[in-house]
């Protein structure tokens, strides 16, 4: 297979996924700010994760609460 045909995939699968992201987003049944308040936080805790080797601490092993409910 040609690059040419990966990137071309690639580029195809990228745009069904992001329009599928907004679909999430503009729905109106979407709950766009606790989504996004989860992924802040999901983000910050790997972050901390990450880093606890460098600076000390973390709680690495905890489960992870979304608090995202569905209907």
């Amino acid at each position: 297979m040609s690059n040419s045909v990966i990137s071309s995939g690639v580029s195809v699968l990228l745009a069904v996924i992001g329009v599928a992201i907004i679909a999430v987003l503009v729905s109106k049944q979407a709950n766009t700010s606790s989504v996004i308040t989860q992924f802040g936080k999901s983000f910050s805790g790997g972050i901390s994760c990450a880093l606890s080797p460098v600076i000390g601490g973390g709680n690495c092993g905890t489960s992870v609460s979304t608090g995202i409910t569905f209907n």
